[in-house]
């Protein structure tokens, strides 16, 4: 009960901060870091 209990309020807080994410509009900066890691690790940047 303890374990099922706490896996749900992990998943409604992570839910929670990306709703925020949303609404602070940070959708943007995440994109550019994930295309700069991806084109450093093929080599490209």
């Amino acid at each position: 009960m303890r374990g099922k209990l706490l896996r749900y309020g992990i998943l409604i807080m992570s839910i929670l901060f990306i709703i925020i994410g949303i609404y602070r509009k940070e959708t943007s900066i995440v994109l550019k870091k994930a295309i700069n890691i991806c084109l450093e690790c093929i080599g490209i940047g």
